[in-house]
């Protein structure tokens, strides 16, 4: 009892500071996502009436474009930065020497550390109209103005900092699996490929997991990126957020986008962990 009551003691700060920095913030806002907006006014009236309006606004179809946007990045720029950063992440620890490895770890440690707005504007200039542009739109055949070009940018510039994060979260999955199972397979006449893909695929399923989950609450919370990159052809819940509640001062509806872009985020990590928990149950189920 004695030491249940110094733990909660211990607790006490930390649950008063997330209390009044997350819990209380986030409560505002869902409260201020239910008011009017009166145009002219900085946000709404404490004595405005609740309305649901805010929300059936978001069901017209000029809304499904920032959802489809957000969403479609995030799932295909997080599966491709799981998908490219296991084999670096197996090169890493497999292939490379200690020292080699210490020097590729700092640079992708150490490329995390640089301004996130001077990475973005560094990727601008390389692939915009003073850098490859015109030799990018003319290999691929398409028009370095049109929307294909302005997608390609806009994932190049969420994987630009989705790859590091994503072989370093799975460094420690690579480490953890036993490379004797993939020599044991390739001698009972596994191909290298085949051995990979039967036994270190499925043993990484869980790290890949946590790396897809970081990188996708990454990719939907991305700001930067779609705002300098996308050329106002991209435009991401987070975009849209900041417009309403710094451009037009509409807090009312910001407030609403923000309380569905958590809620549709929550959906899809608590889906993933589903599927990872399902796994995890299956490969202890069989013999």
């Amino acid at each position: 009892m004695k030491d249940r009551k110094s733990g909660t003691f211990l607790l006490a700060p930390a649950i008063c500071l997330v209390g009044g920095l997350l819990v209380l913030p986030l409560a505002k806002i869902v409260e201020e996502s239910f008011r009017l907006f009166e145009p002219g006014r900085i946000g709404s009236s404490e004595t405005s009436a609740l309305t649901g309006a805010n929300y059936t606004d978001l069901l017209h179809p000029a809304y499904l474009n920032y959802f489809v946007d957000t969403f479609r990045f995030g799932i295909i720029c997080s599966g491709l930065s799981v998908a490219l950063g296991l084999p670096m992440a197996h090169l890493l620890v497999r292939r490379c020497p200690p020292k080699l490895r210490n020097v590729l770890l700092g640079v992708l440690i150490g490329g995390l550390f640089l301004n996130s707005l001077s990475r973005v504007y560094a990727i601008q200039l390389t692939l915009g109209p003073t850098g490859l542009e015109k030799l990018i739109s003319g290999f691929l055949g398409i028009s370095s103005n049109g929307r294909l070009y302005t997608d390609l940018l806009v994932s190049l510039g969420l994987l630009h900092s989705l790859i590091p994060i994503s072989v370093i979260t799975l460094i420690g999955t690579v480490q953890n699996t036993d490379p004797r199972l993939v020599e044991a397979a390739q001698s009972l006449g596994a191909s290298r490929w085949r051995s990979h893909l039967t036994v270190t695929l499925p043993l990484s399923l869980p790290g890949l997991l946590s790396a897809f989950l970081i990188s996708l609450t990454l990719c939907l919370g991305a700001f930067l990126v779609p705002l300098v990159l996308g050329k106002g052809k991209v435009i991401f819940l987070s975009n849209l957020i900041y417009s309403r509640f710094s451009e037009i001062s509409n807090y009312p509806s910001g407030s609403a986008v923000a309380v569905v872009m958590v809620l549709l985020s929550l959906a899809c990590v608590m889906a993933l962990m589903r599927v990872a928990r399902m796994n995890v149950t299956r490969a202890r189920s069989q013999p």
